[in-house]
């Protein structure tokens, strides 16, 4: 599940560190609050129908904003960014104002409530009993074994984020490999690249799809074809790597990157017994995450057109509803589990709190964006970029955001504090270009997604690396050809999107 950077798996050293992603949110907040002093105001008119800004229609404004006022910008901007209310009357962002909700209250409850379901689920055995019974199943038969457990990956990073979580999966996953025959790197891919190409090709990960489609104003079931489509192919795709590795290595262990030492020969890990309440648990883990899907997909404008109105059965369920949603299948997972009421409080406070860090980069990057709103800057940076894509081919706008996002993805590793800092601004120039905002919520998902799978400021890489026991310049061998693949294969399926509209 994609928090924030963590220092797991990190070595103490005096020497440069890079600083964290809330470090990295707040400079740029700061940096910003500079920028507004020189960079001019402006606006655009918005459209009667939708409330976007019409294209063409910027104008040059003259605000002039007292130093007061901005220090309090600035001084209220994390606040803000949680509860700022939109005035109806000026548009500027406040704790006071009477308006619409700007904060992102809404997705900060959600994060959290989605902690609590993940962890007591966790706690309860579940997961890795079920894991753990499909390793004991295909037995020896090692490649097999590694494409379902990829699979099993894929599809927790597509759905829920799994990332962090991945990291209690290595004392189970590295010895099965090695006992297999397979080297410690096969070991680290299975678990590394599987929720990360899942992340990558999200198709309803709330951390990465729900935030940026909430900060995008669209549903985050628009562009789902696409980002299914990305997920089957990337996934096939990078299982074949793996197992043609993988293969090589069996074959002929001389031929491993990082060798097969001898002391590698480890017992198979016990595992947990999938009883028949665990099971239970297992199912309704994937109802639970089902039923998110179903009800968050607007069945009627996918397959009638958008301007159609919701079936009668159709839920449209936003935030609010989902977070209750996993706060009553937290309780219902905990009972069945058989947790006393202090265990399941107890798991229940420690799982949101293992969260609020991602919570909290919401909040700060939500903060920038009002720090832009109230200095009326927004829109004149937006110009900017339009004026940037001005007669550029429709293919080629969905490539642009995702070279764009690629060096955000760095400094941010936050899937969800990068959506909800980049989101705001590079949503609208979609509409400039005459496509579908979700373009660039797949391009956003997908330059970042492409950035941690191997960059060193991510927890999750450097954690598994050191738990698999694999150098970090190892790694870097491996991936570097496969990250060439899958940059060419993004790029190529955001500029096929330009010319065939998929829901």
């Amino acid at each position: 599940m994609d928090k924030t950077d963590t220092d797991v798996g990190k070595k103490k050293t005096g020497g440069f560190r890079f600083p964290s992603a809330y470090t990295i949110v707040a400079l740029v907040a700061v940096a910003v609050w500079v920028a507004a002093f020189f960079i001019p105001t402006g606006s655009y008119a918005a459209d009667p129908d939708t409330g976007r800004p019409m294209p063409g229609s910027y104008e040059r404004t003259d605000v002039e904003i007292p130093l007061g006022d901005r220090l309090y910008d600035l001084f209220m901007a994390p606040i803000h960014g949680l509860y700022g209310v939109q005035s109806e009357e000026t548009g500027v962002v406040g704790a006071y104002e009477i308006g619409e909700l700007f904060g992102s209250a809404g997705v900060f409850l959600f994060v959290l409530a989605v902690g609590m379901f993940i962890t007591v689920t966790m706690k309860s055995g579940a997961i890795d009993a079920g894991l753990g019974r499909v390793s004991q199943k295909f037995g020896n038969r090692g490649i097999p074994l590694i494409v379902i457990l990829m699979v099993l990956f894929a599809l927790g990073g597509t759905t829920m984020g799994m990332a962090e979580e991945t990291l209690g999966f290595y004392a189970l996953v590295v010895p099965i490999i090695l006992a297999l025959g397979y080297d410690r790197l096969v070991a680290a891919s299975v678990i590394l690249f599987g929720a990360g190409i899942g992340t990558l090709a999200s198709t309803f990960n709330p951390f990465a799809t729900g935030v940026a489609s909430d900060a995008a104003d669209i549903s985050m079931g628009e562009g789902v074809t696409l980002r299914a489509i990305m997920l089957i192919a990337l996934t096939a795709i990078t299982i074949g790597y793996v197992a043609r590795y993988a293969t090589r290595v069996k074959r002929d262990p001389d031929r491993s990157l990082m060798g097969i030492d001898p002391n590698d020969e480890e017992k198979v890990t016990a595992v947990l017994n999938l009883t028949v309440r665990r099971k239970i648990i297992l199912t309704l883990l994937t109802l639970t995450f089902a039923m998110m899907i179903f009800s968050i997909i607007p069945w009627a404008q996918i397959l009638q057109g958008p301007d159609t109105d919701s079936y009668v059965w159709q839920l449209d369920w936003y935030f609010p509803e989902l977070a209750a949603l996993f706060v009553v299948m937290t309780i219902v997972v905990g009972l069945v589990a058989g947790m006393s009421e202090k265990t399941l409080t107890n798991n229940m406070v420690s799982g949101a709190g293992d969260f609020i860090s991602a919570g909290l980069i919401i909040i700060l990057a939500r903060g920038v964006t009002v720090i832009m709103n109230n200095s009326e800057i927004t829109d004149t940076v937006l110009n900017a970029l339009e004026n940037a894509i001005v007669g550029a081919p429709g293919w080629l706008f969905g490539p642009l955001m995702f070279l764009l996002n690629v060096p955000l993805a760095f400094l941010v590793p936050s899937s969800s504090g990068h959506a909800t800092l980049a989101m705001p601004v590079l949503a609208p120039l979609a509409d400039f270009a005459g496509l579908d905002r979700e373009v660039v919520v797949t391009a956003f998902q997908s330059a970042s997604g492409w950035i941690n799978l191997f960059t060193p400021t991510s927890a999750v890489v450097m954690g598994g690396l050191a738990l698999a026991k694999v150098g970090y310049g190892t790694y870097l061998r491996f991936i570097g050809p496969l990250l060439g693949i899958l940059a060419l294969l993004i790029i190529v399926f955001l500029s096929l999107d330009a010319f065939v509209a998929l829901p």
